[in-house]
């Protein structure tokens, strides 16, 4: 089988199995061919808006059937879908749409810029065909959001062209089976899941948000195949009372894939030792797609702490303080390379790529090679905290903590935490002290999505930056910890 064109792959599987069940959230469910017609006139309707090929659609919907139904839409236009939290403030999701330029803004109650947009509870016009629509290929598979040490977002704008064969192997998913993704949408990993294995012909599961007990009953009740979970989640489910954990059929499940942070050791110990070496697997790279690694449950027993070997289509190496290539062992910036080329995978959109001479590029990772050439990481170079799998760039809290009266500067650091990897610790220069923790929240809550609001708020009444601006978050994370 050749590659299909999104524009053209819930029409094939359409014809496969019309009635099957293509999406299932919460109580709702729908089949293929309902999907298929949906999506024609969703589609009809996003081009009154002006919406073509090549175009950019920012996607501001929660985890649910009309966000499947939404990107679907927008592929089947050619245009390129562009998700992003719900969940965020109208202060950041501007400066998103500043960047993205959208053509339409989709689950918005308020104009973002100057594109059109429609709200979460739009219904296209009952009058507008659900036949096919013809056919067109973006340039661009997706347009996923990030944020950066600035504290400025960036795209990061795939340069895969949005069509797939279903034949093609892609981290050993499925075919025709099911696929469970209890993960946020707007977020790469989620994304990848959950379209790919729509992409071959499986249902595919989602749930509003992560519920530990419930992700159990979903596996047994929809004889899940495979599953995508962070760290964090893995966590959580293990925490369940044992009785709770071991009451539902899970021998369905063939690969648990888990990415997105570090996992403890012990952890994973665990999760071997109770779904088998064969079904846990862990996957290592970023949203640009210069590199991946991947490490299945037998070969981790044997390179524990690691994240794999390079997949056949990147490079990977160790690079020193001076630029110097270190040999195994050696503990330095990790380095990719796709084979394809510098440049192949992906283009930002607002930043810049840093690059080392040879088109090497760093995700911002310190690690080492193993002499078998696994690769284990250490530590992130960068400031970023990861807190349950999501990433929380420290200058963006910053700046909006400055903003508020009375503050002179402040610190943000993450700290420790058993079930989430990090939280995000706030240390508030405020030198008249007459600032109080319940007033920057709420001023925060106003300007931050939930997960980057500091867990913990310190206030101080010394200058945190030196005279140059600077601060040391890593000196001030470790006297705290």
């Amino acid at each position: 089988m050749s590659s299909i064109s999104m524009s053209r792959l819930l029409a094939h599987w359409a014809r496969q199995h019309p009635r099957k069940v293509a999406i299932a959230h919460g109580d709702e469910t729908i089949d293929w061919q309902t999907l298929e017609h949906k999506t024609n006139r969703l589609a009809r309707a996003y081009a009154e808006l002006g919406v073509a090929e090549n175009d950019f659609v920012t996607i501001a919907l929660p985890n649910c059937l009309e966000f499947f139904e939404a990107v679907f839409a927008t592929w089947k236009l050619g245009a390129t879908p562009q998700p992003v939290s719900a969940k965020l403030p109208k202060i950041e999701r501007d400066q998103i749409v500043d960047i993205a330029d959208p053509k339409l803004v989709v689950g918005v109650d308020e104009q973002q810029g100057s594109a059109p947009w429609l709200p979460a509870s739009f219904t296209p016009n009952s009058n507008l065909p659900d036949t096919e629509l013809p056919e067109r290929t973006s340039a661009s598979i997706k347009a996923m959001t990030s944020g950066g040490s600035t504290g400025r977002p960036k795209l990061i704008v795939a340069k895969q062209p949005a069509k797939f064969d279903p034949q093609t192997p892609f981290f050993d998913f499925p075919m025709a089976s099911s696929v469970l993704v209890p993960g946020p949408l707007y977020h790469n990993g989620p994304f990848i899941w959950a379209f790919y294995a729509l992409f071959k012909g499986n249902q595919v599961t989602v749930t509003s948000r992560f519920d530990a007990a419930e992700t159990l009953a979903l596996i047994e009740k929809w004889q899940v195949e495979m599953l995508y979970v962070v760290p964090t989640m893995m966590q959580r489910i293990w925490a369940l009372p044992k009785e709770d954990r071991l009451r539902h059929d899970l021998s369905s499940l063939r690969r648990l894939w888990h990415l997105s942070a570090p996992c403890p050791a012990w952890l994973k110990q665990k999760y071997i030792g109770w779904l088998g070496a064969d079904v846990i697997w862990e996957a290592y790279g970023g949203t640009e797609g210069i590199g991946t690694t991947t490490i299945s449950g037998r070969d981790w027993l044997e390179h524990k702490g690691s994240v794999g070997k390079p997949d056949p289509s990147c490079e990977i190496k160790i690079v020193g303080e001076n630029g110097e290539t270190l040999p195994a062992r050696k503990t330095g910036e990790i380095y990719l390379r796709p084979k394809s080329g510098p440049g192949t995978t992906y283009e930002y959109v607002g930043a810049k790529a840093k690059t080392i001479e040879g088109g090497w590029e760093s995700l911002g990772d310190i690690g080492h090679l193993d002499g078998d050439g696994f690769l284990y990481i250490s530590d992130r170079l960068s400031d970023m905290i990861l807190t349950g799998g999501a990433n929380v760039y420290p200058a963006e809290v910053e700046a909006a903590i400055d903003a508020f009266p009375g503050v002179r500067s402040s610190a943000v650091v993450g700290l420790p935490h058993e079930d989430l990897g990090s939280t995000v610790h706030a240390i508030v220069d405020v030198p008249a002290d007459n600032v109080s923790a319940d007033d920057l929240l709420s001023h925060l809550a106003d300007h931050l999505v939930r997960y980057k609001i500091p867990r913990s708020v310190e206030f101080v009444s010394e200058p945190l930056r030196d005279d140059s601006g600077k601060v040391r978050r890593r000196a001030l994370r470790d006297a705290r910890v």
